[in-house]
């Protein structure tokens, strides 16, 4: 894993760092450290990592705005910050996870096993999925997603408008930030449980979500019976 630490304190940057070295071992391939927010942009921009490590206050400036940029690209971000107050705000915004300071190693790792899982792991309510529209970020609100396609490396979020948007991330890594209102139906689709209409089966045992805008998208045979349980 290739890590990025944002963070103005020093001596906090090498405790994460000895931290992180102890708890993942051989399977961490990287680490930097960058003090500023104005160097974590042209870094993330040119050599993203795996994982961004984010302090919220950086001599003076806001991590909230490199957090906006963050969010939309194809790596997950831990906050790791004093300020406890802003925590709710981080994860609507859809950070994985935030360690408030001070912070034991046995913290940062839960927050590095929450990366490393993939399932979903956060019990806390993302708002919002950040896209990349005309060199911009948008923040789309997770209320008007019906479904989501995985698309390679990419996912495709579909709107109950029925406008499409490209997100960043895989579709493994927003299974891991939205919650239980939505279910990994098959090995392509997250879906919202709200906008399932119906279940049809047909012969040869095949499994497809009738949607209430009425589109029909297919469920994965080991995902059936999970499905019914959750949507009945």
């Amino acid at each position: 894993m290739n890590i990025l630490i944002v963070e103005d304190e020093a001596r906090i940057a090498k405790r994460i760092q000895r931290m992180v070295h102890d708890i993942l071992g051989q399977d961490l391939q990287s680490i930097r450290h960058i003090y500023t927010l104005q160097e974590a942009l042209h870094a993330i921009e040119n050599n993203a990592p795996d994982l961004l490590l984010l302090d919220l206050n950086l001599n003076g400036d806001n991590g909230f705005d490199l957090l906006t940029t963050a969010v939309s690209k194809s790596f997950h971000t831990v906050i790791i910050s004093a300020y406890k107050d802003q925590a709710i705000t981080a994860f609507e915004y859809g950070v994985l996870d935030f360690v408030p300071k001070p912070f034991n190693q046995e913290r940062l790792e839960q927050a590095l096993d929450r990366v490393l899982s993939k399932t979903s792991t956060t019990k806390q309510a993302t708002k919002y999925l950040a896209v990349k529209k005309r060199h911009k970020v948008a923040l789309i609100p997770i209320e008007q997603i019906v479904y989501i396609k995985g698309a390679g490396a990419y996912s495709e979020l579909i709107l109950i408008d029925g406008q499409k948007e490209l997100h960043d991330k895989s579709l493994d890594k927003l299974d891991q930030l939205l919650t239980e209102s939505f279910q990994r139906i098959h090995k392509s689709y997250l879906v919202k449980l709200s906008e399932i209409k119906g279940i049809q089966v047909s012969s040869g045992s095949k499994y497809m979500a009738e949607l209430k805008n009425g589109e029909q998208i297919p469920i994965g045979r080991t995902r059936y019976k999970e499905l019914k349980e959750k949507w009945v």
